[in-house]
């Protein structure tokens, strides 16, 4: 099951059904047995549906190794011929009749499959966009996702009709029933075709080209000129490096744009006010009229960042990566090709300078971090004097981000359960968030059994809690009154995770493609968006209301946010990683997982983050000197230096960073501007050339 990568039992004996279904099939259409082949095709279709419900994963893993749908229908195509030429029930006439229907059913399976990659390939814009109103290129619809969509559904049914007919064939002797069967199958097949061709028509007629779609977005970028642009271009699962940006710089008070370089992002990114540009090719790129850009920022160090490097009216600038939380994290030599590195504190600019990658200093800017802006701080307290009142039930947040490291023991996930099992056989009552990094458990199958081992702790120590709760629970008004509430916090989370996913599909728009969104994406909805962002607040805290305080929780999935997470916290258990460098931004302490084989002293001398955590060793050693100041703040040693390491990091709290990072956009804007005038005042027409060139 763990090699095939199906998560679901069921899935597992669909999938081995599947497989004996198509051996049992070759064997009955090679022996003559009508009745074991119908029964097992049978059963065969209703394996194929269960998979492609619960397994879409496989289903598209078999398509890669050439056994997708369409191959398996086609062998069972062939099976069913070759066991209607072994039985007499069809005859000569009947036989070729189903073979002369089967093929026509074949023919037009692959003439629809053809007509879908055309008509997909012509409405793939040169360029896609959101939030820029192109809707004057008169885009038509796309065909309906019926006529598009679920192959493999749609050739069960015609498998299925063929079964049903083959099925009355036998029972009566008649071969018409398997012949009707197959007509019905292959008409249906060519009415879904030819539903398609008008699409195909009108694609091609309607649909703008390249040479339109510039110009219809260079008259945009002239009249809205937008000074900032977010360029980013890499793989689909690294999209959290372009939109932890996007608040940022929306949040800029002159126009802004955004630049993709891959469909697929385009499809990932999260709603947003900014306007957004997909440019596949680096040509049409070079043909957009990007002159009122002043500053262009780089998230991510890629080799297409080249096809927007190369414009000289630019300021480019890298965002140095995450909260600078580790020392030797690498430095890239790419980045001299920026006029600036943008890092968040000391920490950021120091690599880079002793790097020596010919980043220059006063090239470097301290913007802080932005995104951290409004995550909840602890006291401001400085002072080993200074004790806040410990909370009642303190709450550790347990947020590893790798998959299932090895304890002492060697053994897959024993570094993370046995952090686990100490918290949760604490001597003094906490509740644990547990809170693994969203890949683990999907790459190795001993990191996911380790952490259902750790689901399972958790559910057990649950159990025992709420037992003790219904047992000590006082029978009054208060405490009837305080369940009622947690039942109704229960049920509005539940409607308005409805009204999240409700309003998560008009904003995404499944029924539209690439070209659809950009017709009728002409501008951000304000209210759609306020209304968005108001419901997850509001399910954030029906969300921790809902839940009873003693209980500890087992957090998958985006939501709650990491950040929520934090704000609940009254310490984190992480390892080396942007989750630590975030959450010193609140100030609340935090603790380290020593990695195995280094000691405490070198690994807080080799990482900076670590001067500031107290930390644990194999075995979750040293967890009672971290819990201690959980319930004696004023135990907590490292208060000080959780300041002078977040001031390092992070930078300053004030001014907020959201300001510096306006600031310093402004001030490379301004910059810019000055470098385009020089440039202007430099340039001179170049004899029988017939343009302006600039003079370098």
């Amino acid at each position: 099951m763990n090699r095939l990568g199906i998560e679901n039992p069921r899935g597992l004996v669909a999938f081995a059904a599947l497989t004996g279904c198509l051996v049992t099939l070759a064997v009955a259409a090679l022996t003559g047995a009508g009745g074991v082949f119908a029964g097992a095709g049978l059963v065969g279709c209703g394996c194929e549906l269960l998979l492609h419900r619960t397994e879409p994963g496989l289903m598209a893993r078999l398509g890669r190794l050439h056994m997708g749908a369409t191959s398996r229908f086609e062998i069972r195509c062939v099976l069913l011929l070759l066991l209607l030429g072994r039985l007499h029930v069809t005859g000569p006439i009947g036989l070729a009749a189903a073979m002369t229907l089967v093929l026509c059913l074949l023919a037009g399976q692959a003439l629809h499959a053809a007509l879908i990659t055309l008509i997909r390939r012509r409405r793939a814009l040169a360029v896609a966009a959101r939030n820029i109103d192109l809707r004057r290129l008169d885009i038509s619809d796309r065909p309906p996702r019926q006529l598009t969509e679920w192959p493999g559904q749609r050739m069960l049914v015609y498998e299925l009709s063929a079964l049903l007919g083959l099925t009355a064939s036998l029972m009566t002797g008649d071969a018409r029933w398997v012949v009707a069967a197959l007509t019905l199958a292959a008409g249906s097949c060519l009415i879904t075709v030819m539903a398609l061709v008008p699409y195909l028509i009108r694609a091609i007629r309607r649909l703008p080209g390249a040479a339109q779609v510039l110009a219809e977005v260079d008259a945009w970028l002239i009249q809205r000129r937008p000074r900032t642009v977010l360029y980013f271009s890499g793989p689909r699962d690294r999209a959290d490096q372009l939109t932890r940006w996007l608040g940022p710089v929306a949040a800029l008070p002159t126009p802004s744009l955004v630049i993709v370089r891959e469909r697929e992002l385009l499809e990932a990114l999260e709603p947003t006010p900014l306007p957004v540009l997909c440019v596949p090719s680096a040509a049409h790129l070079s043909q957009l009229d990007l002159s009122g850009v002043r500053v262009a920022l780089y998230p991510a160090n890629t080799g297409r960042n080249i096809h927007l490097l190369r414009i000289p009216t630019m300021q480019h600038v890298f965002l140095a990566p995450g909260g600078d939380g580790d020392e030797a994290a690498a430095v890239d030599p790419y980045s001299k090709v920026y006029d600036q590195v943008w890092v968040a504190g000391e920490a950021g600019r120091r690599r880079h300078v002793q790097a020596a990658v010919g980043v220059e200093d006063a090239d470097i800017v301290e913007i802080g971090r932005p995104q951290l802006d409004g995550l909840r701080v602890a006291g401001t307290g400085t002072g080993t004097g200074t004790c806040h009142t410990p909370a009642p039930l303190p709450t550790v947040l347990y947020a590893p981000t790798r998959d299932g490291a090895a304890g002492a023991t060697g053994e897959p996930g024993a570094a993370d359960e046995s952090v686990v099992r100490a918290l949760l056989d604490s001597e003094r009552p906490l509740r644990v968030l547990y809170r693994p990094h969203p890949p683990t458990g999907h790459r190795t199958p001993e990191a996911r059994a380790a952490h259902r081992r750790i689901v399972a702790l958790i559910d057990a120590a649950n159990e025992r809690r709420t037992a003790d709760a219904i047992g000590e629970a006082p029978e009054d008004a208060e405490a009837r009154h305080t369940e009622a509430r947690r039942t109704e916090d229960a049920r509005r989370r539940a409607e308005l995770t409805k009204r999240i996913a409700a309003l998560d599909a008009r904003l995404r728009r499944a029924d539209a493609d690439e070209a659809m969104l950009t017709r009728d994406r002409a501008a951000p909805d304000p209210a759609l968006l306020t209304e968005a962002e108001g419901l997850r607040r509001q399910w954030h805290q029906a969300h921790w209301a809902a839940s009873p305080p003693w209980l500890h929780q087992v957090i998958e999935g985006d939501m709650p946010t990491l950040h929520s997470c934090f704000d609940q916290a009254d310490l984190l258990i992480g390892d080396l990683s942007d989750v630590v460098g975030d959450f010193l931004a609140t100030l609340k302490p935090y603790a380290l997982t020593v990695p195995a084989g280094l000691g405490a002293e070198e690994f807080r001398r080799q990482n900076v983050v670590a001067r500031a955590a107290y930390l644990l060793g194999p075995g979750a050693s040293g967890m009672e000197d971290l819990l201690r100041p959980l319930f004696d703040p004023c135990l907590d040693e490292l208060r000080t230096a959780r300041h002078e390491v977040k001031e390092f990091l992070l930078g300053p709290t004030t001014p907020p960073s959201i300001q510096r990072f306006t600031d310093a956009v402004d001030a490379l804007a301004e910059k810019g501007e000055t470098v385009v005038r020089l440039r202007d005042l430099h340039t001179a027409p170049t004899p029988g050339a017939g343009r302006w060139s600039v003079i370098r």
